[in-house]
């Protein structure tokens, strides 16, 4: 099959995804697959290479990025029950001072998010955010909001958080995860700062039923949560694995040779960057036996598990769609300027806002987004390391479009803030939609002036 009607099929395939997930609650695992076997039935490739197709698409990803994911998740479960996020989060406290209570949480659920979802981050600090709100006498709302926009910004866009790995994953660039995580928090800083602002603007107009009686205090909390690690402790897992993945990228970018570079590369390899995360992550344990050791890293690999195979079967379904003449059909739209330069990223960006809107979830959005734009990347000649992670923060903008009632993290926001469905829409789904809009209008930016 060729022109319109490939065409036609393939949004068919993404359209079956979202209803099989939205309407029929279908893991995405298996909406993926599904689609993945009828695209390439429906598409006319042979059934034996419909197989193959699937087969390697799935474990070609897995082995760039299996393991990356396997190693941050482990450390995101580890930073929550030692009680580092904790830790974290009173050092930027302190940092940045009671007097902008909400900054703080901003900058809190940002660093939090990295290696924890952000759920479980926002569920983790919920207590600490109404103990915050209370002593600096603030609208709870806002300090919510806060800490939802800072937790959401970089889960994403910045890596080693599962979604935008895997976009980079999908559209091979996984050999440029330093310069990803670079620009990533470039454009998380003004995203998260643009979340804040929504916080101060519209969160202290919107009044918590029950606030006033709220009775929390900041240092009941912290002694309840008992003893937690050292701040150096605490933030080693997260900031050492970046640092080996940056400068391993640095020494690639050189073309640096010799002995020292060789082992710099080494460990700035992502799969080596995340272990010696965890390896980090053991310091923090408060004994080393069977919970600790087995129990808890048991629980990682539970939480890694649906991730790894959401993102595998993300993998099959953008392999299944490379093996069809899609690429042909695009090259005829090759001199079109809307498909070529910084306007390109609106394409990303636009597919995954749908795809977020329609089904919930970020991470498939960033997967089903990602498999889609692989084919056309190399046609319109985006094959060098920042174009590269620009297509993959236009995914991640597109993803932040917008947190709604078929969106988990929306619930969580809702129920563990107090806020009315309606505050929570005009509170949690409005700051979505003002970071997506900052973000990709960011990407496109640094696309004009650096590309």
């Amino acid at each position: 099959m060729e022109g319109l009607g490939l065409v036609i099929v393939i949004v068919a395939a993404v359209l079956l995804v979202i209803g099989l997930t939205a309407k029929f609650n279908m893991h995405p695992f298996l909406s993926l697959i599904i689609a993945a076997f009828l695209l390439g039935i429906f598409a006319g490739l042979p059934l034996a290479e419909v197989v193959e197709a699937v087969n390697s698409g799935f474990g070609g990803l897995m082995s760039g990025i299996g393991l990356v994911i396997v190693f941050g998740t482990i450390i995101g479960v580890l930073l929550e029950k030692t009680g580092a996020a904790y830790r974290m989060a009173e050092v930027i406290l302190r940092l940045i001072g009671e007097k902008r209570p909400q900054l703080a949480m901003s900058m809190i659920g940002s660093i939090v998010s990295v290696p924890v979802f952000c759920d479980s981050g926002y569920i983790i600090l919920s207590s600490l955010k109404k103990a915050i709100a209370k002593r600096a006498k603030v609208a709870v709302a806002s300090m919510a909001i806060a800490l939802s926009t800072g937790l959401f910004a970089t889960h994403t866009l910045v890596p080693p958080t599962p979604g935008p790995i895997a976009a980079a994953g999908n559209i091979g660039a996984e050999q440029y995860l330093g310069t990803i995580i670079l620009i990533g928090i470039v454009i998380a800083i003004p995203t998260i700062m643009a979340g804040y602002f929504w916080a101060i603007k519209v969160g202290t107009k919107i009044k918590v039923e029950g606030e006033d009686e709220m009775q929390i205090d900041y240092d009941e909390v912290v002694k309840e949560f008992g003893e937690m690690p050292s701040a150096t402790k605490a933030f080693a897992p997260i900031f050492v694995p970046i640092i080996l993945i940056s400068l391993g990228s640095i020494v690639t970018f050189a073309g640096w040779k010799g002995l020292l570079f060789d082992i710099i590369l080494f460990f700035g390899a992502p799969a080596v960057a995340l272990l010696v995360g965890v390896l980090c992550a053991f310091a923090l344990l408060p004994k080393f036996d069977r919970e600790t050791m087995n129990d808890w890293i048991n629980e990682g690999l539970k939480t890694a598990a649906p991730i790894l195979l959401i993102t595998g079967a993300g993998g099959a379904f953008g392999n299944v769609i490379s093996s069809t003449n899609i690429t042909g059909f695009i090259e005829r739209f090759g001199n079109n300027p809307f498909l070529t330069g910084a306007f390109f990223l609106l394409v990303p960006f636009l597919i995954a806002a749908a795809l977020k809107t329609a089904q919930g979830s970020s991470t498939t959005a960033l997967v089903i987004t990602s498999t889609l734009v692989a084919p056309l990347l190399i046609d319109v000649g985006i094959q060098d390391p920042l174009p590269m992670a620009l297509v993959v923060m236009a995914v991640g903008a597109g993803a932040m479009v917008v947190s709604h009632i078929n969106d988990s993290y929306f619930w969580v926001v809702k129920e563990f803030s107090g806020m009315s469905v309606t505050q929570a829409y005009k509170g949690q789904t409005g700051g979505t939609l003002i970071q997506g809009l900052v973000a990709i209008t960011l990407s496109i930016i640094i696309w004009i002036i650096f590309v």
